[in-house]
């Protein structure tokens, strides 16, 4: 007699085992799709074309650096040290049409039909330079601020210099040639970056996002990717409550 149980459970288990193979590379795309993922890709990516195209004995690429500040901690992508000064590089894995100025508080990325906002990367990169010039004691002609838009972008409005995409950066940081730092100084920078940054992980990254969400507790920007909060309503209770106008891409929320 057939144990169709016993065949059940066979053909479950041989489905299984084949499955289970492409259960990592699903969550590995999961994760590069995420918000979190494609940061780190495209830090990845400014990592990789630093070591490649950059003398290593003049330029000393230190990345994903987290220092504490006055008001709690500071995230840094990319700090290139070099006797031609600091260059410090706040990167966006972005795609679509992307619209901003210098004095914006928020720029606007656009995809087809779908417009998402974020925080200004100068100013936010603004915040990383104060906080390095609070611990290193450097003046303005000695740091350099530089974003870096990694993916299928494209800017639709005029963007200083120092904004760049894909590896426009080198080319900006090789035209300072002015000497502003001598060799010991350089070591001395890296020194004490080294010896103030936090340990790379799960943990200081899990602190530092609770420390933006404190920060920003009484302001419309969104924590987690910088967009801006909007007020909403539940629709079965009438309750209100904080949205991330980024959603469904951005799932933050705050009670009011």
């Amino acid at each position: 007699m057939i144990d169709m149980n016993q065949i059940f459970a066979n053909t479950f288990l041989s489905l299984f085992k084949e499955l289970w193979m492409f259960i990592p590379f699903l969550l590995l795309r999961f994760y590069l799709k995420s918000s979190r993922g494609k940061g780190k890709l495209g830090e990845f990516a400014v990592n990789i074309k630093t070591k490649l195209y950059l003398d290593s004995s003049i330029y000393h690429n230190l990345h994903d650096i987290t220092l504490s500040t006055k008001d709690g901690t500071t995230q840094i992508d990319h700090i290139i040290v070099s006797i031609y000064g600091l260059f410090v590089i706040e990167t966006k894995n972005m795609k679509g049409w992307i619209f901003g100025s210098q004095n914006q508080k928020s720029w606007t990325q656009k995809i087809h039909k779908h417009t998402n906002t974020f925080q200004n990367p100068l100013h936010q990169n603004y915040k990383h330079i104060k906080a390095l010039q609070d611990l290193l004691h450097l003046d303005d002609n000695q740091i350099f601020s530089i974003i870096v838009f990694i993916g299928e972008s494209e800017f639709k409005t005029p963007m200083p210099p120092n904004v760049t995409k894909g590896g426009e950066y080198l080319s900006y940081i090789e035209s300072q040639e002015k000497q502003c730092l001598s060799s010991n100084e350089v070591k001395q920078i890296i020194s004490i970056i080294q010896n103030n940054r936090k340990t790379q992980g799960r943990q200081t990254d899990k602190e530092h996002i609770k420390n933006l969400q404190s920060k920003y507790s009484n302001t419309s920007i969104c924590p987690k990717c910088g967009g801006e909060l909007k007020k909403r309503e539940v629709a079965s209770t009438g309750n209100y409550f904080l949205g991330c106008s980024n959603f469904p891409k951005c799932r933050y929320t705050r009670d009011i």
